[in-house]
C-alpha cells in the first residue's frame, strides 16, 4: 500500500514530486505519491540505470558512515538532506560501531518530519535528533546542531544527494565553506553528487525530464567541479570515484559493481 493523499499534513503537497519520495520509490519503498510514481518512471524509462544508482548511492551511505566510526573515529554526525528513512540509517550504522554516536538529521520535506520518529531511535548510549531546515540556511542548521553536537570535537558531515539541488556554483561553496568553518580539524565531509561522467547524455536527458515537474530541479557537475568544492581537504583513498566503487566488495565473480552517475568522496579537514 502507497502512501494515502488524502490522509496527509496540509505542508506535503502530494502533487508536486518531490525528491525524497520520488527517491523512496526508485528503493522500493512506500511512502510517495503517484506524482512522485509517475515521475519516476518517466525517469526510469530514460535512464533505467537510475535503480541502479539510487541502490548505490544508498550503499555508499553505509559505507561511508562505517569507515567514519570504525577507521576515522568519529563519534558525531550531521546528515543534512536525510531522506526518508530506510534501512541502514546512519545512526543505525553508527551506532553498531559506536553506540555512544551521536546524529543529527537535517531536511526540508515535510514528509521526512511526519517519519522522522524512526530516525530518533537511539542507542541509549548515544543521542539522535532531526532539524527541519534547509541547506540553503546553513546557520539556522548550525545553530540547531549545537544543541546535540559539540562543535569543538571532529563533526562527520554527509552531504548525500543534496549538493546538487543547489544550482549556483558560488551559493554551495559559501555553504560549503560555512559549514566546515564550524568544525575542527579531524572533520570529515562525505560526498554524492550527480552527474554525466558514465552516461553522458542519457544522464542529462533523465533529469531535464526530471527538471521539468519535480522539486527541488537538479543541476549536474563533472567530477572535476564536485571536487574542487573541497579543494585545500586532504581526500581520503580511493578519492573522487563512482559511488558504486568507492570502497565496494567485489561481485561474486570478482568484477567491481558497474559504475553509475553518481560522483562521491570524503575528505578531511586539516
Amino acid at each position: 500500500m502507497m502512501a494515502d493523499e488524502s490522509a496527509v499534513p496540509d505542508k506535503i503537497r502530494p502533487q508536486i514530486p518531490h525528491t525524497a519520495r520520488v527517491w523512496n520509490y526508485w528503493l522500493g519503498g512506500k511512502d510517495n505519491f503517484a506524482a512522485d510514481r509517475e515521475v519516476g518512471d518517466r525517469v526510469k524509462e530514460i535512464f533505467p540505470v537510475v535503480i541502479e544508482l539510487a541502490r548505490a548511492d544508498r550503499l555508499f551511505l553505509g559505507r561511508a558512515v562505517r569507515y567514519l566510526a570504525a577507521e576515522a573515529g568519529i563519534r558525531q554526525f550531521l546528515d543534512i538532506g536525510t531522506g526518508l528513512p530506510t534501512q541502514d540509517n546512519t545512526h543505525e550504522v553508527a551506532q553498531q560501531v559506536a553506540p555512544e554516536s551521536r546524529i543529527v538529521y537535517v531536511d526540508n520535506d515535510p514528509l521526512v518530519l511526519v517519519h522522522a520518529r524512526a530516525l530518533l531511535t537511539s542507542a541509549p548510549e548515544g543521542a539522535t535528533a532531526y532539524i527541519e531546515a534547509d541547506l540553503r540556511d546553513p546557520e539556522s542548521i548550525l545553530r540547531e546542531a549545537a544543541k546535540t553536537l559539540d562543535f569543538s570535537r571532529p563533526v562527520a558531515i554527509m552531504l548525500l544527494g543534496i549538493m546538487h539541488f543547489i544550482g549556483d556554483d558560488d551559493e554551495l561553496q559559501h555553504i560549503i565553506d560555512r559549514l566546515m568553518a564550524a568544525v575542527p580539524a579531524g572533520s570529515h565531509v562525505a560526498v554524492a553528487n550527480t552527474t554525466t561522467a558514465i552516461n553522458g547524455e542519457t544522464t542529462a536527458e533523465a533529469v531535464r525530464v526530471w527538471n521539468l515537474d519535480a522539486q527541488p530541479k537538479l543541476k549536474l557537475r563533472s567530477p572535476e567541479r564536485i571536487a574542487a568544492f573541497f579543494d585545500g581537504y586532504e581526500v581520503v583513498e580511493p578519492g573522487w570515484v563512482s559511488c558504486s566503487r568507492w570502497r565496494a566488495e567485489p561481485e561474486y565473480d570478482g568484477s567491481l559493481p558497474i559504475e553509475v552517475d553518481q560522483w562521491c568522496g570524503i575528505v578531511r579537514k586539516l
